[in-house]
């Protein structure tokens, strides 16, 4: 691609042939708000919020226009300033006010564009303001829907088609009575969603959001241990309790995608019957053991039984080079072909 320049509110900025103005503004650290853009997904032009005007003639959504060499953009025109707005309005104006007590307050994407665009309470008054009454989907174990809440920018359509090719949700129904909806508009635990949560962390309202969650004190950088592919995930802690799980976008090996287990299986780290120790049994008992003890008994126990008195199962949560360690270990030192693998039971 062909590097241009661009102009941006009077700043000189660079980008590349390709780039639309809202990717070459985002590139450089300037903000042009916008509802349904994300970078993992195909600009759709949905929402209209991102408008712009082009060489001081044209409106137009800056999500799907391309740059081009000595293009000059006004992001504070007066006309852009006054379609964005009443854009934002119309969106604000059956949207519950309940701020304060929502899921995404101070994380949520329609609550910063409006302050951008300068919303204020009286530009409200003239709409007919009612909040759609609409029943939650809580059917779903991981996370709920709150169709009163939603925007309708197809955020979580696109991820569910693009990324992960499920097509569990789209449109239902027109006009005013639109909504995000499964097949049949049935409860989402009755579709094909596969719980992976990529819908939810897009959400930029709470729509979607994860059951209990809890605002955590600090991230940690880990590994995830339910297979041995090695997503990197950012665990949210609070205390000394895991309270969430984050997909790492930095890693590439999952580039922040998770599935199921990933993003919702911890609970288990925290549960009071989880066993931190090895256990060896003395006297008819188990007991809690160090792992160096725990280890020699392990290395006599196999020393005692060799050939066919010993079997091995191995596990689909360890990589593939610790399984082939395992089957290694079973034929030429134990000398049995006894080995099983439970991702196959």
């Amino acid at each position: 691609m062909n590097p241009v320049t661009i102009t941006i509110d009077g700043l000189a900025i660079p980008a590349q042939e390709g780039m639309t103005i809202l990717q070459a503004a985002q590139a450089n650290g300037l903000y042009i708000p916008n509802l349904c853009n994300h970078p993992d997904l195909d600009p759709a032009g949905l929402c209209r919020v991102c408008v712009v005007k082009i060489d001081d003639w044209k409106i137009a959504i800056s999500c799907k226009q391309p740059v081009k060499e000595g293009m000059v953009v006004s992001t504070e025109d007066p006309e852009v300033q006054r379609v964005r707005k009443n854009t934002v309005e119309l969106l604000v104006a059956n949207h519950p006010m309940t701020c304060l007590t929502c899921e995404r307050d101070g994380n949520c994407e329609l609550q910063r564009v409006a302050r951008y665009v300068g919303l204020e309470p009286t530009d409200l008054n003239r709409y007919r303001r009612s909040v759609r009454s609409l029943p939650m989907d809580r059917s779903n174990p991981f996370f709920e829907i709150d169709h009163a809440k939603c925007i309708l920018c197809g955020i979580c359509v696109r991820t569910c088609d693009e990324i992960q090719n499920i097509n569990a949700i789209d449109f239902v129904k027109r006009g005013v009575a639109s909504l995000i909806g499964t097949m049949g508009n049935k409860p989402i635990a009755e579709s094909r969603c596969e719980s992976c949560g990529e819908c939810v962390v897009r959400c930029p309202t709470a729509a979607l959001s994860p059951r209990h969650r809890v605002q955590p004190m600090r991230e940690v950088k880990s590994i995830c241990s339910y297979c041995g592919v090695g997503c990197g995930i950012r665990l949210g802690v609070r205390g000394d309790q895991i309270v969430g799980v984050q997909g790492d976008r930095e890693n590439p090996v999952n580039g922040g995608s998770l599935c199921v287990k990933g993003r919702f299986g911890y609970h288990f780290i925290n549960h009071p019957e989880r066993l931190q120790k090895p256990l060896v049994r003395k006297d008819g008992e188990l007991v809690e053991a160090e792992w160096d003890e725990a280890l020699d008994l392990i290395a006599e126990k196999f020393s005692q039984h060799k050939g066919e008195q010993f079997a091995a199962l191995a596990s689909a949560r360890i990589t593939n080079e610790d399984n082939y360690l395992i089957q290694k270990f079973t034929r030429a030192v134990m000398g049995t072909n006894t080995i099983d693998h439970c991702a196959r039971l």
